[in-house]
């Protein structure tokens, strides 16, 4: 029975470090206004949607680090999504800094449903970058000074008639992400990102091999667990540091059926029908029939390489 569903990657372009909240959600009402337009089911919005990407910043400041987090959601600034998003009958995600109220930070995103309900939070679980500030780097990456790693795990919510999962950013370069969700049938990966144009500690690493690296992740998480996965940047150039763009959806044969051609707020659309990621659960990748599980005892118990003697 075909499950058909229109998604779309509500890409943001650059949001500076003075714009205030209010503006940023205005934008992303204006592509949710796009989505109604399109006839479109379930939108996905980036990684720290509602802000620009601060963690470039070093701060010692507690307050002022607070200052990028959001306390509760939805919360004054981002209510207008909600209310707009549950009038059009859309499901979205999206990604955004969380101060819980026991005082932990999380890059954080939910998944709400039609009616504007959250109905799944998830908690970025691969930070990169370092804590302190590098003198060796470019510029800086600072996730592990102002986030903790996730601690809900990679679960899955029944919406949208479907199974959906979700990661955040770093997430999508860990095959084990996507097969934590694949092993509960995972049909819809949801994902946001904010990706600098260029390695902060490789200066001939530019742009285009960035994308390969990014493309290469998604499509083979996609194909490798045969589910859709929606990918959205956001991108271009925040306070002179440019992040790259190629939002993207890929289907479960790991090929790219929609994506981004700017860097800038952009919508980009595919329908699809859920029931398409059965074939290869069903087939080659049969994990009930095909998976040897006594043999991948390093994955969990192995941080580390460890040299063979």
């Amino acid at each position: 029975m075909p499950r058909p569903l229109r998604v779309a990657a509500a890409q943001s372009g650059p949001i500076q470090r003075a714009e205030s909240r209010q503006a940023v959600v205005k934008r992303l009402t204006d592509l949710l206004d796009q989505a109604h337009a399109a006839k479109v089911d379930f939108v996905v919005f980036t990684e720290l949607a509602l802000t620009t990407f601060f963690p470039r910043w070093y701060m010692t400041d507690q307050a002022e680090v607070d200052s990028w987090f959001e306390r509760e959601m939805p919360n004054a600034a981002t209510r207008p999504l909600f209310e707009k998003a549950a009038a059009y009958k859309i499901g979205f995600y999206l990604g955004y800094a969380e101060l819980t109220p026991d005082g932990h930070h999380y890059n954080t995103a939910i998944l709400v449903d039609r009616d504007g309900r959250i109905v799944g939070k998830y908690r970025k679980v691969h930070l990169p970058g370092h804590s302190e500030f590098d003198n060796e780097r470019a510029f800086q990456h600072l996730e592990k000074r102002y986030f903790e790693p996730g601690n809900l795990g990679f679960p899955v919510w029944r919406t949208m008639g479907g199974i959906f999962g979700m990661c955040v950013c770093n997430d999508r370069r860990w095959p084990e992400t996507y097969r934590v969700m694949g092993l509960q049938g995972v049909e819809l990966v949801a994902l946001g990102y904010n990706t600098p144009s260029t390695n902060s500690q490789k200066a001939d690493e530019g742009v285009e091999k960035r994308l390969f690296h990014h493309r290469l992740s998604v499509q083979a998480g996609a194909y490798q667990n045969a589910t859709f996965v929606v990918a959205t940047a956001k991108c271009g150039v925040e306070d002179g540091h440019p992040l790259f763009g190629g939002s993207l959806i890929a289907n479960p044969d790991g090929e790219i059926i929609a994506e981004a051609r700017t860097e800038d707020d952009e919508l980009i659309v595919a329908a699809i029908d859920l029931d398409d990621t059965r074939f290869n659960k069903e087939t080659i990748f049969d994990f009930k029939r095909h998976r040897r599980t006594e043999h991948y005892g390093r994955i969990t118990s192995q941080v580390g390489v460890e040299l063979p003697k």
